[in-house]
């Protein structure tokens, strides 16, 4: 009888914290826009991003175009509506590739050890040993440049990530007396991870996620920076910053507004983490 009630107890609880939480709630405003801003250019955006009307190149912001335009006469709001969405969208991917790898490898070296542990975690520090970077220059020189080569370099550096924080928070919990108990019920050590681990320990992957997916904007504008992300004609925040280094004296918008667009979006999600983070950890809570 009280399941329900105890549940929707616990939601007004949750509801209540998050609106107290300014991180929280400053990210949550700053990431929806953004996603918003993402999702609207797919039906609707001022100007045809792909459209070069070069007579009217680098033109000043003003009422027909709120942020001026580019050195080809491209809108420029338009393209960082577009831009938000192939960012988004690359490093969305890249954050789900490690989640889907990283944490059934974390899970089950955590559930293993012995020398699974041991041979998975010398793997995870070879991984790291290759930046997104370094990967991605790898993965080109094979396949090409393209936002496709850029989500599996960044989502094959986001895999032993997840890996390290599933393993961590696996470990805090086997000696449970919980997981104990439903050993000796006869439980496997599969159903044991997905019953009682994975639910345990989502509040870590979900804080990480956040962290990750802040770090994939930054890897895929960088490497779209270098022309190994996102090729034309489709914009990218990172090429776009390329496009205006040599035009900062004359025109220096080209350059302010696509930066404040990735400062803005990384901040937004690094205060989404740090407030999901304040909510769902009780020991930091407490310190607090």
């Amino acid at each position: 009888m009280n399941g329900p009630i105890d549940e929707a107890e616990s939601l007004r609880a949750l509801f209540v914290k998050a609106l107290a939480n300014r991180s929280f709630l400053t990210g949550l405003i700053i990431t929806s826009i953004i996603a918003a801003m993402a999702l609207v250019s797919y039906v609707w955006v001022p100007y045809d991003v792909t459209y070069l009307p070069v007579t009217n190149r680098m033109a000043t912001p003003s009422a027909e175009h709120l942020l001026g335009t580019d050195h080809f006469g491209r809108d420029i709001f338009s393209m960082i509506m577009v831009g938000a969405r192939n960012s988004i969208a690359v490093a969305f991917i890249a954050v789900a590739m490690g989640i889907s790898v990283g944490v059934p490898l974390g899970c089950w070296a955590a559930a293993r050890r012995g020398w699974v542990d041991e041979a998975l975690m010398r793997f995870n520090d070879v991984v790291f040993a290759f930046p997104a970077l370094l990967s991605a220059v790898m993965i080109t020189a094979i396949f090409g440049p393209g936002a496709v080569n850029a989500i599996i370099a960044i989502g094959i550096f986001n895999i032993p990530v997840f890996a390290r924080v599933a393993r961590a928070g696996a470990l805090s919990i086997w000696p449970r007396e919980y997981i104990l108990a439903a050993r000796t019920a006869g439980k496997s050590a599969t159903q044991i991870t997905v019953e009682h681990i994975l639910p345990n320990i989502a509040n870590l992957l979900l804080v990480q996620g956040t962290i990750q997916f802040a770090l994939g904007i930054l890897a895929e504008a960088g490497l779209s920076y270098v022309g190994l992300g996102t090729q034309p004609p489709m914009p990218s925040w990172g090429r776009m910053l390329f496009d205006a280094q040599t035009r900062m004296i004359v025109a220096p918008h080209l350059a302010i507004f696509p930066g404040l667009a990735i400062v803005v979006t990384v901040l937004g999600l690094n205060l989404l983490g740090d407030g999901l983070r304040d909510m769902l950890d009780p020991k930091l809570r407490r310190q607090r």
